[in-house]
């Protein structure tokens, strides 16, 4: 299979609409990483992308809506604050489990009750979506277990002589994935953590839990509700480890490692914020303390990057867990295996 790809213009996403109208997969932007989509409701269509991934199925997709309208014709209820989340943060990086309607197919919900339910930011997007006459079912456009894509060229990395079409729409502009939010009872949970923070959904609803797991691994065996919980996900090849306290011990410590990997061959990056000094080792920036943002735009494309590099040791700085922080450290910990040194 040629996979070609084409600019986000009219044209393309009015063929790329008709690509997954007709059963197949298509790559589109949005404004966290780009996906990998098919019609959500068209079972063997969603097969094809645990095919073309190498995905567990029994991890859960997400479903994509360009219209509030949509919603009614996938999803039994609404509870109140799910609505009041959606008023505030759709169109937008957030994703809402909502108990499902019988339309969505099991492959798409991992036989679960519930769904995920998301109406992107990205005007291209929800223009496919539209295009498609369908929602669209879309987790991440990387093979299983990679880091995710923040351009085109990740996804081609990954999906070349797998997938039909690219959309190309340039770089995702927050760079990790949607927070998954749980909004059925009467404080919310934050399944996985993302560009609407905790702060936010507690000022938009006056509480918030965070799962327990969100830092941390889940046990083999546990159901999941969504996405990006389950399995070790975000990796490099390199073997990557994360430095976390006392701002000094955690600089010397990874010069020490680095050091030393370097005696034995081996090749060591370090992933670090602009205003720690590591001297003339190599370092892959996370951008600087001041704005958080930036880390999270870094991050995958410095994942993808250590294996450009031949990287056979990342050594990564923990950052602040406040506002989008902590998806930052949910993914690296996640990329990481949750291996934490703490000082």
């Amino acid at each position: 299979m040629i996979t070609e790809i084409r600019s986000a213009s009219p044209e393309n996403i009015a063929y790329a609409g008709r690509l997954i109208s007709e059963g197949k997969l298509v790559a589109f932007p949005t404004e966290t990483v780009y996906g990998l989509g098919a019609n959500a409701l068209d079972a063997k269509a969603v097969e094809q992308i645990f095919v073309a991934k190498g995905r567990p199925g029994d991890n859960p997709l997400i479903v994509h809506i360009a219209e509030m309208e949509e919603l009614s014709g996938l999803v039994l209820d609404v509870p109140v604050n799910a609505r009041k989340l959606m008023d505030a943060f759709w169109p937008g990086p957030m994703t809402l489990i909502l108990p499902k309607r019988d339309c969505i197919p099991d492959t798409v919900s991992a036989g679960l009750d519930t769904v995920g339910i998301r109406m992107p930011g990205n005007a291209s997007a929800r223009a496919l979506i539209a295009a498609a006459h369908c929602p669209i079912a879309a987790p991440s456009a990387n093979r299983s277990g990679r880091p995710s894509p923040t351009c085109a060229m990740h996804v081609f990395e990954d999906m070349e002589g797998r997938i039909p079409l690219i959309l190309d729409d340039g770089p995702c502009a927050v760079g990790v994935e949607s927070t998954v939010i749980d909004a059925r009872e009467d404080v919310p949970i934050i399944l996985r953590p993302g560009g609407i923070t905790p702060e936010m959904i507690d000022h938009c609803l006056g509480a918030v839990r965070l799962d327990e797991h969100i830092l941390s691994p889940v046990q083999e065996g546990t159901t999941v509700r969504s996405p990006g919980m389950k399995y070790r996900h975000y990796a490099p090849e390199a073997k990557t480890v994360i430095f976390s306290g006392d701002e000094e011990k955690v600089r010397e410590e990874i010069i020490r490692r680095y050091d030393a990997e370097r005696e034995h061959g081996g090749k060591p990056v370090i992933l670090a914020l602009d205003n720690h000094n590591y001297g003339q080792r190599e370092i892959l920036s996370l951008g600087s303390v001041e704005e958080p943002e930036a880390a999270a735009a870094r991050l995958f494309a410095a994942l993808r990057e250590l294996d450009h590099l031949g990287c056979t040791l990342a050594l990564c700085e923990a950052v602040d867990t406040a506002g989008i922080g902590l998806a930052v450290m949910n993914r690296m910990g996640r990329a990481a295996g949750f291996d934490i040194v703490r000082l």
